[in-house]
């Protein structure tokens, strides 16, 4: 592979230079973040909240615990964990788009809940911690858009403490029987609700063909693997629309 060849990645279809997909992608999150927690119940009919709940009850957090939330946006995996770790532990919610971050943390500032939550504008390939900084990393829907998510799945694993796990939920391969279904969806169905909701139908079109690029439950599996992770497993969910990912730094 050529110098020329290493520098290109993907932005949905597109291909592109990697140095223009993290301000395309935060075009993209810019324009939808006012909107984003309400797109996501309309368009998962609100089985995005059952996704995240397995997710929280998966990540088994105790009291304590410090709990690094990637790619958190509006911060509602960190408002499930911080009432878990308690007042001796602590919830990072990290994201690279400073607009998905503004609405996150004044939402939790209106519900009075940052007593133990910090927000953090970083990017998740280069992590501002120190090696084995964290008992927990989750990441939501968030690594299809990280440009080289083999330098992220690394980065997470070398915050990570020994014993510590990292979830990654994020859209899948569904079983073949749905996939005829799902494609109308996304490509006809998105983004009309995103012109209609959010006033902005390319940013979903995006969206929905991100999910498509993105690596299948295996070629993950492998991925995490390869970044040093152990005990790496995964839960279909919705029938595979969405995978739930876990893997251990031992």
């Amino acid at each position: 592979m050529t110098d020329e060849q290493r520098r290109k990645t993907h932005f949905g279809f597109q291909t592109v230079v990697e140095e223009e997909k993290a301000a395309r992608v935060g075009a993209v999150f810019h324009s939808v973040a006012t909107r984003y927690d309400l797109m996501n119940d309309v368009m998962s009919m609100g089985i995005h909240r059952l996704w995240k709940r397995h997710t929280v009850q998966r990540a088994a957090v105790r009291p304590g615990m410090r709990v690094l939330d990637l790619a958190g946006g509006t911060g509602d995996l960190a408002e499930a964990f911080a009432p878990r770790v308690g007042g001796r532990g602590r919830v990072v919610v990290c994201d690279i788009n400073a607009s998905m971050l503004r609405v996150g943390r004044d939402r939790l500032i209106d519900e009075g809940r940052v007593g133990n939550v910090d927000f953090v504008q970083a990017d998740a390939e280069r992590l501002p911690y120190a090696d084995e900084s964290f008992d927990r990393i989750t990441i939501a829907f968030g690594l299809r858009n990280v440009t080289r998510k083999e330098l992220a799945l690394a980065e997470m694993r070398r915050v990570l403490k020994a014993g510590g796990r990292l979830l990654v939920l994020e859209f899948s391969q569904p079983a073949a029987p749905l996939r005829p279904f799902y494609d109308a969806y996304s490509f006809k169905v998105l983004p009309l609700m995103g012109r209609l909701i959010a006033g902005d139908s390319d940013s979903y079109r995006y969206l929905a063909e991100s999910i498509r690029m993105h690596p299948d439950q295996e070629t993950l599996a492998g991925m995490m693997r390869e970044a040093g992770l152990e005990r790496v497993e995964y839960d279909n969910l919705t029938g595979g629309v969405v995978a739930l990912h876990r893997g251990t730094r031992l």
